[in-house]
């Protein structure tokens, strides 16, 4: 059994590495749109979206929390460092993936299956919290992909109507500036939730390693997951970018206002009930509701489809992942019970 600080400070690395991925793999959901419409240049939307996702990380801690406390029951797993270290490895590993083949999947319900997997493998499934799971995740899973549809459908069709009478030329250009503020409101939402979701891991793996008495967020810690998503959010992700700016729906730019700021409302309701949702579910359904109130043949259904595919596997496909690694942890000695300080 290795050093149990040491093991922890591994575990701490691996949970900025996954929100670094988590910067690079969901960059797309904040600045797509305005990339697609050329309202600012990649390089610009980027560093934009990196100074507001970091600026969004310190808002609220309540997302942290549902992840720490909210999955599984933490007094069950105390002393199992090895369940954090393979939860965030089957995310990775399905972040990796579907990064490597373009499709915007959710990094937060890869995080959530893998430590839902990395748990049943420790300790069976009586480990998980199953009513807090059906409130803040499974129930969210569903309702902000519809939400971000029916907000994105619903916000272009006001906007079609009070701008009907205006030339199409006049509307995109005043909504070329405003859509600056939509992807700002985009970018720090996404902050708001998804850096806090590592927040809540890293938590739970101190509580796990007798460092913490409670699940309380250290500032250190807040500090830490906002700048690693800062950092991997500057690094981009342009494969995801493309899918979605280009080949969801032909975006102009008072489609890119619609879509950013009913996506950013939806995830913001969310963090503040400390739902941890995906913000690329919401962003993606938000594009097609946009899309959709123009005519449906305007949208590309096949590539939606895709993206329903990618959506439904990822649960299941990180559980899976965390499991195996879980496995493999235990083969070479990692999986013991560190005992508290002084027992």
């Amino acid at each position: 059994m290795p050093d149990p600080f040491v093991l922890l400070v591994g575990v701490v690395i691996v949970a900025l590495v996954f929100d670094f991925t988590n910067g690079a793999h969901d960059t797309a959901n904040a600045i797509a749109t305005i990339v697609s419409t050329k309202v600012l240049s990649p390089r610009s939307a980027v560093i934009m979206a990196a100074v507001l996702n970091l600026a969004g990380a310190f808002i609220g801690t309540k997302v942290a929390h549902t992840i720490g406390s909210g999955i599984v029951h933490p007094d069950m797993i105390r002393g199992c460092q090895a369940l954090t270290l393979a939860a965030l490895g089957g995310a990775i590993v399905w972040n990796l993936l579907t990064w490597y083949v373009g499709l915007p999947s959710s990094s937060s319900h890869a995080l959530i299956g893998g430590l839902m997997g990395s748990a049943v493998a420790y300790r069976g499934f009586g480990t998980l919290h199953y009513l807090s799971i059906a409130e803040k995740i499974l129930l969210p899973l569903v309702l902000s992909p519809l939400a971000g549809f029916l907000a994105g459908y619903a916000l272009m069709l006001g906007l079609s109507w009070a701008f009907h009478d205006a030339s199409p030329r006049g509307v995109n250009h005043a909504f070329r500036k405003l859509q600056i503020l939509s992807s700002a409101f985009m970018a720090t939402s996404h902050g708001m939730n998804d850096a806090q979701k590592t927040m809540g891991i890293i938590t739970l793996a101190l509580f796990v390693g007798h460092e913490l008495p409670d699940l309380t967020v250290p500032f250190w810690v807040k500090l830490a997951c906002a700048c690693a998503m800062a950092m991997g959010t500057a690094m981009g992700g342009w494969k995801i970018v493309k899918t979605m700016g280009h080949k969801i729906f032909k975006l102009e730019a008072v489609h890119g206002f619609a879509a950013e700021t009913s996506a950013a409302m939806v995830i913001t309701g969310a963090s503040l009930f400390g739902a941890p949702i995906s913000t690329t579910h919401t962003i993606s359904t938000a594009v097609l509701g946009v899309g959709s109130s123009k005519r449906l043949s305007a949208v590309r259904w096949g590539i939606a489809g895709h993206m329903v595919v990618a959506w439904v596997l990822t649960l299941p496909c990180s559980a899976l992942m965390a499991w195996i690694i879980f496995e493999l942890l235990g083969l070479v000695g990692l999986t013991g019970v560190l005992a508290a300080p002084g027992v």
